[in-house]
């Protein structure tokens, strides 16, 4: 696989030279491969979100540099436009950012500004908006007249519209219900998958993490603290937790569960792998 985002050393520091001076992230090197779908995880003030912003140009580095697909994207300052085509970035409560007067025009707005044919625009949008289960009917309203996830549907489809190589998603179910939490999850991977686009995914719950991410950054004090697969990342439980982060609930049950001398992993990270292990367990000692 090859690499779609790298980092060297970036910095980036808020009110510099002045007596408020702070350092929202700190000598950041990653490296992240074309087709992972990475959960980004960290405590409030831990430097994700301004590290996102700087993947598509929305923030220049203090220091340091940012290439996507191989590109410095500030080599050249006139084309970073370019980039935020390439680099999709869905916004925590993306619905406050719809605002015209159907849900076609806002999915279109995207791919418009792109300087695509209008007949690949349609297409685009006919498509973003069937990835995220809108119908046909849909389109034609006013986005202010749906529900909330719907409103946060439309908002997502019109960055997918983009086609973009990286879709970058800020907390996408923070205030859904349950039910549309996992709607909105599980269209994420189903576009994932079925793109094979490079996805990143902030959140604030473990087992969303755990359930969709392939990999896991870990982001403390302005700095990459971990970046790992799922498993070895959740393996290091209690320096996640003293870092103030939760882990996945199943996570804790099982570790619970071990020390208590039954045989299952503390490593285990999903509810399916914490059942196949407990089955195992059972049928060993004969119960059925």
């Amino acid at each position: 696989m090859s690499t779609i985002i790298r980092t060297e050393q970036l910095s980036h520091i808020y009110s510099q030279g002045t007596v408020f001076e702070q350092a929202a992230i700190r000598n950041v090197n990653l490296n992240i491969e074309k087709g992972e779908f990475v959960g980004v995880i960290g405590h409030t003030g831990s430097g994700k979100s301004t590290l996102i912003q700087h993947l598509n140009g929305l923030l220049r580095p203090t220091s340091g540099k940012v290439y996507i697909g191989g590109e410095d994207i500030w080599a050249k300052p006139k084309e970073i436009r370019r980039f935020r085509f390439q680099v999709g970035l869905v916004f925590q409560y993306p619905e406050y950012q719809l605002f015209e007067d159907t849900v076609y025009k806002d999915i279109s707005f995207g791919p418009r500004n792109m300087g695509l044919s209008e007949e690949e625009i349609d297409r685009r949008v006919r498509q973003a908006a069937a990835f995220v289960e809108l119908k046909e009917a849909t389109l034609q309203k006013s986005p202010f007249e749906l529900s909330g996830g719907q409103k946060r549907r439309v908002a997502i489809a019109g960055v997918i519209a983009m086609s973009p190589d990286v879709l970058i998603l800020d907390e996408p179910t923070a205030g859904l219900d349950p039910r549309g939490r996992d709607r909105i999850l599980g269209e994420i991977k189903e576009y994932h998958q079925q793109q094979k686009a490079t996805v990143l995914l902030v959140s604030h719950s473990m087992e969303d993490i755990a359930r969709y991410a392939s990999k896991v950054l870990v982001m403390n004090q302005a700095q990459v603290f971990l970046y790992d697969t799922v498993e070895a990342v959740f393996s290091r439980g209690s320096e996640m937790e003293s870092m103030g982060l939760n882990i996945p609930q199943i996570t804790r049950i099982c570790r619970q569960l071990a020390e208590r001398g039954i045989p299952i992993s503390p490593q285990t990270y999903t509810v399916e792998s914490a059942k196949d292990q407990i089955l195992g367990i059972l049928q060993k000692r004969g119960v059925k």
